[in-house]
């Protein structure tokens, strides 16, 4: 299994107190964060059993889902709403630097463990 597939489900857990501030805030919004976090996973789970180039689309679709949550977290900042996201951020970062190397991945000759967990893969900004 793909190190960013387990470091997904670690960030939905993170998420749920995150979720449950927002919700008091925007329940689309924090609808829109659940939806893009489970987005993660389940495109992970997919692409995990995909072969050649085809697994990238899915994790390109991980990366948009894990750019969105960034987003909303960054709007519910804006907004000035009390949301502790600290853990989650962190998390969040992580996941994202995971997803770049997967995402570059086809490029190279390295399997997703190698390219997931590579030191220079960084989260997009």
């Amino acid at each position: 299994m793909l190190i960013a597939y387990e470091v997904a489900l670690d960030l939905v857990r993170a998420l749920r107190p995150v979720v449950a501030q927002l919700r008091s805030y925007s329940p689309d919004a924090a609808d829109q964060v659940e939806r893009a976090a489970s987005s993660i996973v389940l495109n992970l789970a997919e692409g995990g059993r995909r072969h050649g180039r085809d697994p990238r689309r899915f994790w390109d679709i991980a990366h948009g889902s894990a750019g969105e949550i960034r987003g909303a977290l960054d709007l519910a900042d804006a907004w000035g709403w009390q949301v502790e996201s600290g853990p989650a951020r962190a998390l969040l970062d992580r996941e994202l630097g995971l997803l770049w190397g997967l995402t570059r991945r086809t490029r190279s000759k390295a399997t997703p463990e190698q390219a997931a967990s590579a030191p220079n893969a960084r989260p997009s900004r």
